[in-house]
């Protein structure tokens, strides 16, 4: 096996990876970097995600910049912040031992006037997102008259997010005669495109493109109808508790539907989506580094900017059409040389498709069980348990409260006190549908039950609306809408009025409460958005602060913020 030493690196370089535990390069780091590192030429490079793209590209332009020379010598597009900004890290990580070389990552959501105050330095390589860079450029505070080298990261996600116009604007103010280095997972005719436009006579390098990402990747796949998909997840999430994974989803809409559900349900998950605003992606990716989260559910799109190495799980929440999506979403797990598992949720009339990945990837899938719902019982009442077994008691509880109440279980023998409680937890328990989950039996049948189970949804739904009517209606027995639905936790409960019609999300209110009233978003429990106003819950320990810091605080039109404690 190679190593970098055999790649003619710089010692400075060397040293650098070295400090970073790298010996020996991936197949792209190795074919790249003889290729780029002396040639003046154009390049393809095409790999799946996981390959080590980024140091393929990275160390034979930190090789080539000439630090002496103050202009900008190096742009690397990146198709979203996230990504620019690993890139920029992991750049600064290889140039450690090297003389003074500027590196800067721009993108949208920061700040423009300190990234224009940055640039009045000298930069020798910018990593840019093309809308920032745009923008930045219209305000005279980029030049890339001098540009040696164009390097396109993750070709394929920037056309597929819509900037092949923005790369066109971008390329037309650097000099034709510079190098463009382009990095892709796959090549569908746009890039193509690009590459007769842009390039010449480019030298291509294709690595596993139409493999699974390494061999440490098992693949999984359960049979499930759609309508028990999320309850399928939960219970393997119960089984597997140390599980640290990545759902993907077709649509946004989907994936913040799945997230919501299993946040009621109590489990430590976000969602992670194009309607995010920067703030709110920063703080998904936070807590989710920082093992606040088990899942992180996600777009393909928006989990291209997530670099994590651990993850022990890549579930597929609905299949991709494309067997380069499979790939490059599984991709995410069994890094660094660990083992991972890549789980597809299908449909009894989705099997086919597996069958035509396993030919088209040279893989094979393993059908497993979806857990039933006794083990699910078992799993949770074992944690039930142990959390009470755990349960710290000095201090908490009064003498007076403590021989009040064993008066009055006085009569109860410890079996029959334990009975009680354990049927009080077994109805509280999120066990979701019973049964079992797993479909078995023909296309046919499974379309039959479907189209059941869509007429008694649609029946459901109308019902809905006509009683949603005749709550409207003046002096209905059912029509106290401002029923204030009960809190059924002991968190302190808050009203505020905003909603729905202020165009807020769970997702929005929770960052407006922590960003006022200066608390953390794990301090805040089970938030119920409604139209004009919502309720939400709080740790004990925060709750003056939620008093005391939403005073004064005017909205649009003049309204004055209200936040009340619900009593």
């Amino acid at each position: 096996m190679i190593t970098f030493k055999q790649l003619g690196l710089s010692n400075e370089v060397l040293n650098a990876m070295a400090d970073l535990g790298f010996e020996n390069p991936t197949e792209i780091q190795e074919q790249a970097i003889l290729q780029l590192l002396e040639k003046e030429t154009d390049f393809i490079g095409l790999a799946n995600t996981g390959t080590g793209k980024t140091a393929a590209f990275g160390i034979p332009l930190l090789e080539r910049i000439d630090p002496s020379n103050k202009a900008t010598q190096a742009l690397v597009l990146a198709p979203t912040r996230e990504l620019g900004q690993q890139i920029a890290e992991q750049l600064q990580l290889f140039a450690k031992h090297l003389h003074k070389i500027n590196i800067l990552a721009v993108y949208g959501g920061a700040a423009i006037t300190n990234q224009i105050k940055a640039l009045r330095k000298p930069q020798h390589i910018i990593i840019a997102t093309p809308g920032r860079l745009i923008d930045l450029i219209g305000r005279k505070a980029v030049k890339l008259d001098h540009l040696r080298f164009a390097v396109l990261d993750e070709a394929d996600e920037m056309l597929n997010m819509g900037f092949k116009e923005d790369i066109d604007k971008i390329l037309s103010f650097t000099p034709a005669d510079k190098l463009t280095w382009l990095f892709s997972a796959t090549m569908p005719p746009e890039i193509k495109k690009i590459v007769n436009k842009y390039m010449d006579n480019p030298i291509e390098v294709k690595v596993n493109v139409n493999t699974k990402v390494n061999a440490n990747i098992e693949h999984q796949y359960i049979v499930v109808k759609q309508a028990n998909k999320a309850e399928a997840l939960t219970r393997l999430l119960d089984i597997h508790q140390d599980m640290r994974g990545l759902v993907f989803c077709r649509t946004k809409r989907d994936t913040q539907n799945l997230a919501e559900e299993l946040l009621n349900k109590n489990y430590k998950v976000d969602a992670l989506h194009g309607d995010l605003s920067q703030a709110q992606r920063d703080r998904v990716m936070k807590r989710f580094k920082t093992r606040d989260l088990n899942l992180v559910i996600a777009t393909d799109v928006a989990a291209r900017g997530i670099d994590v190495d651990d993850l022990t799980h890549v579930f597929h929440f609905t299949m991709p059409d494309d067997h380069s999506y499979y790939t490059h979403r599984s991709g995410r797990t069994a890094r660094a040389g660990k083992t991972g598992i890549s789980l597809a949720f299908v449909n009894i009339r989705e099997k086919s498709k597996i069958e035509r990945f396993e030919k088209k990837l040279g893989i094979s899938f393993k059908k497993i069980p979806i857990p039933s719902s006794e083990e699910i019982a078992d799993v949770r009442l074992e944690k039930w348990c142990q959390q009470i077994i755990d349960k710290n008691t000095k201090g908490k509880v009064t003498p007076e409260l403590l021989e009040k109440a064993n008066m009055i279980f006085g009569n109860l023998s410890k079996e029959e006190l334990t009975a009680k409680l354990l049927v009080n937890e077994l109805e509280k328990l999120n066990l979701g549908k019973s049964g079992n989950l797993n479909v078995s039996g023909s296309a046919r049948s499974t379309d039959g039950e479907e189209r059941r189970g869509r007429r008694s949804r649609d029946r459901d739904r109308d019902q809905s609306r006509n009683f949603s009517r005749d709550r409207k209606k003046p002096g209905s027995m059912s029509g106290d809408r401002d029923r204030k639905p009960k809190n059924k936790s002991d968190q302190p409960r808050f009203f505020i009025n905003l909603g729905t019609r202020d165009k807020f999300s769970k997702h929005d209110l929770m960052d407006f409460i922590c960003l006022h009233a200066k608390v953390e978003p794990s301090d805040i429990g089970h938030v119920d958005l409604q139209s004009s106003h919502s309720f939400f819950e709080v740790d004990a320990k925060v709750s003056r602060k939620i008093s005391g810091n939403f005073k004064n605080i005017v909205l649009k039109g003049g309204r004055e913020l209200r936040v009340n404690r619900d009593s």
